[in-house]
């Protein structure tokens, strides 16, 4: 009988490195790609002009999970939401805030990190995109040259 080779004994039990931290962190992205954005967030923490927080540890993370939370709501049309305290914290609460953190994110990364997490947001664009209706009086509150997100109609405004 033949016998197995060390390598293929030890790629069976192969444990995680210990090196890389955030490795594996965020679903669907690389550990390299997780470990730049953990790098990015540290290197980053402060405000940056149009976004209101900057970026913290653990802020991309935080801001995929209420990507997809307020995704995963019922129903043909979603709200967005205006944030219900001006507490940092409660932020995130408006989805237009946590796609600005991930494109601040994005706009930090490097060129394969970037194209990864670029890959991540593309499905949960197009779903807010499709699920979120276009505000006809954008132009009115709205920045110039703001993101498309920013220009969706947010819960409590005339609906056409």
């Amino acid at each position: 009988m033949p016998r197995r080779r060390p390598g293929t004994l030890r790629a069976e039990h192969r444990v995680p490195p210990a090196g890389l931290p955030g490795a594996g962190r965020i679903p669907g992205l690389s550990a390299r790609a997780c470990a730049e954005i953990l790098r990015v967030e540290r290197d980053h923490h402060d405000c940056r002009p149009g976004l209101r927080d900057g970026l913290w540890e653990g802020a991309v993370e935080d801001a995929l999970r209420q990507y997809r939370a307020f995704l995963r709501q019922p129903g043909r049309y979603l709200d967005l939401c205006f944030p219900a305290s001006p507490h940092p914290g409660s932020s995130l609460v408006d989805v237009a805030y946590a796609r600005d953190v991930l494109e601040e994110a994005l706009r930090s990364l490097s060129r394969p990190s970037r194209a990864e997490l670029g890959r991540v947001l593309a499905p949960l664009d197009s779903e807010l995109f499709r699920r979120t209706l276009s505000d006809p009086y954008a132009h009115r509150h709205a920045e110039p040259g703001s993101a498309w997100w920013h220009r969706r109609l947010y819960d409590g405004e005339y609906r056409w």
